[in-house]
């Protein structure tokens, strides 16, 4: 499979992904946001949830309220400022109460996995953040937020990004049967479990090559970044090396790799307790 892309949508138009479900994106393009942040509107005419209120953008709060008539309740996917910079504002427009996994955004309602909110369920999917979530619906429609992006892979920045968190929530999407992903940022994703598939097999590549670049001897986090991502942009190469530091700290959780005073090697098997047989 490849990354799926679109054009540039149109900011601020409120369009229809799914029955029941539109799309409004904000205008806040970047590297890490592709065309901007997707605010969801879910439901219909008479009380509407919305998803992810998005950046801080008085022209954006403005289109939510416009498109989205009665709004009951705001879901909150995970608390980085691209997503929850308008919280406030909207809460205040509406006194609608705040429904998020992390109580440090002080909501009305503190979610865990499992609980429904309005016909969907919320799935802790932490990875790329701890307090991630993901919504499913019983028909296969997940709003996969930052955790499945069908533009690019996630990004996993330690601390708060966890490598193996994020391979075990890869492989929690994969065990389901979905038909839809809608991300926090791009287009949908019409081929859910081939898509997560791919996502998976691209990080276990990754994991991969860094061993393989270990095998050949101790190597530091630059200079394992300058091997794996070839060519890449030097604006984003901070990113990536936040990537490989997150690869590496997997790796010696799971006794794989131990990190030395100028850098990272394979480590050597245990020979065990000595026999006196």
């Amino acid at each position: 499979m490849a990354f799926v892309t679109e054009d540039v949508p149109p900011y601020g138009v409120a369009v229809p992904m799914a029955q029941g479900v539109r799309r409004i994106v904000a205008d806040n393009p970047g590297r890490m946001t592709y065309h901007g942040t997707n605010t969801y509107l879910l439901g219909g005419a008479d009380s509407v949830t919305v998803v992810d209120p998005g950046p801080e953008d008085a022209r954006h709060i403005a289109a939510v309220l416009a498109a989205a008539g009665p709004i009951a309740r705001i879901v909150v996917t995970h608390g980085h400022h691209d997503h929850v910079g308008n919280l406030a504002a909207l809460r205040a427009a509406t006194g609608a109460p705040v429904f998020a996994y992390d109580a440090g955004l002080a909501p009305d309602h503190v979610l865990v996995d499992g609980d429904e909110v309005a016909g969907w369920s919320m799935l802790h999917t932490p990875g790329h953040a701890p307090d991630h979530l993901c919504l499913a619906r019983a028909d296969g429609v997940v709003l996969t937020a930052d955790h499945v992006m069908g533009w690019s892979t996630s990004v996993v920045s330690p601390p708060e990004g966890d490598m193996a968190a994020y391979f075990a929530s890869l492989r929690r999407l994969l065990a389901r049967q979905d038909r839809l992903y809608l991300p926090g940022h791009g287009p949908a994703v019409t081929e859910p479990s081939m898509y997560a598939r791919f996502l998976l097999d691209h990080r276990q590549g990754r994991e991969d090559a860094i061993l393989l670049a270990l095998a050949a001897g101790e190597r530091d986090i630059a200079t394992l970044t300058a091997t794996l991502y070839v060519g890449l942009a030097e604006a984003l190469v901070p990113m990536a090396r936040r990537n490989v530091l997150a690869h590496l700290q997997k790796l010696v959780g799971e006794g794989r790799v131990s990190e030395g005073p100028t850098g990272w090697a394979i480590r050597a098997p245990s020979s065990g307790p000595a026999s006196l047989g």
